[in-house]
């Protein structure tokens, strides 16, 4: 077993996780799993996708400006209930790229040492949150940023770290 087929089997492969969501919600919303309503329900999803969700939904043909179509390789397995991680399987044969897709590793920021963190780390939070922080240019002023915005962005960790 190389480590590509290995890698679309972990539980935080953007393609596993997508696709998951996606099948769920067909049956929470008692679509038809057609091939055409499954490929309709998918374009939809991808056009609110966003970072790593977005750039799966380019591999696989969902967003306008992709370059190749693969939706029916999606669609058609779904139709009749295959695993969500199988179907991920063979679309990384067609494109390894889909399985290479990983969801970030999340921070708990209610315990998180921010000063232990490097300024790539403190930027990448920043920018999760839609924000940025004009003029900084040491650490210091990045960690003021994020505890300045933490009760904003994440509530109930600004209220964890004021407690310790």
């Amino acid at each position: 077993w190389s480590f590509l087929v290995l890698c679309c089997f972990l539980p935080f492969s953007v393609c596993v996780s997508f696709l998951g969501r996606l099948y769920q919600s067909l049956q929470d919303n008692n679509v038809k799993f057609t091939s055409a309503d499954i490929e309709k329900a998918l374009v939809k999803t991808c056009k609110d996708a966003k970072g790593k969700e977005n750039r799966f939904c380019y591999y696989i043909g969902g967003t306008h400006d992709a370059a190749t179509k693969i939706l029916n390789e999606i669609s058609k397995p779904l139709s009749y209930h295959a695993p969500v991680d199988k179907i991920c399987e063979k679309l990384k044969k067609q494109d390894s790229q889909i399985c290479e897709l990983k969801y970030d590793k999340q921070l708990d920021l209610s315990t998180v040492d921010l000063k232990k963190l490097k300024v790539k780390e403190l930027k990448k939070i920043l920018e999760v949150w839609g924000e940025s922080c004009k003029g900084c240019a040491e650490k210091s002023d990045f960690i003021r940023k994020i505890n300045e915005l933490m009760p904003k962005y994440a509530p109930n960790a600004a209220k964890a770290r004021r407690e310790l």
